[in-house]
């Protein structure tokens, strides 16, 4: 399955370790994955793929905001209505869950079925995450 993911870390700086171990987990299972960065890519390629991941991170200890790069390069994508999605976000703070669920909430805006949601704790927990994507 050719499947993107998007890395969507709190600032700028390129791809975190946790985002990479995703990415080494989900091409073990046979899938071919494109990582991109949603700080410098715009999204046009997005409808071309067969399932989305977002990996973020939450930018406001407490409220649990998504990085600004994030709602760009999703609203930049033509056409993702329909598209299965997988939502995961980095342990930042004892508020992670809310933050998951503003993640999910601005990728069902953009018309994307999110049929998993997962939380990650560290590179090694996101690679054994990564096994799972697709199946």
């Amino acid at each position: 399955m050719r499947i993107v993911l998007i890395s969507a870390p709190a600032r700028r700086g390129g791809i975190p370790a946790y985002v990479t171990a995703l990415a080494k987990g989900m091409e073990s299972m046979g899938h071919r994955v494109d990582v991109l960065d949603a700080w410098t890519d715009d999204g046009l390629r997005l409808p071309g793929y067969e399932y989305l991941a977002v990996a973020a991170e939450s930018t406001a200890l407490f409220r649990g905001n998504m990085p600004e790069s994030l709602p760009k390069i999703l609203s930049g994508a033509s056409s993702l209505v329909g598209k299965k999605a997988a939502a995961f976000l980095k342990k930042t703070s004892p508020f992670t869950g809310k933050a998951l669920a503003k993640l999910m909430r601005a990728m069902e805006k953009e018309g994307m079925v999110v049929n998993w949601s997962d939380i990650i704790i560290s590179p090694a927990h996101a690679e054994a995450l990564g096994k799972r994507v697709g199946a």
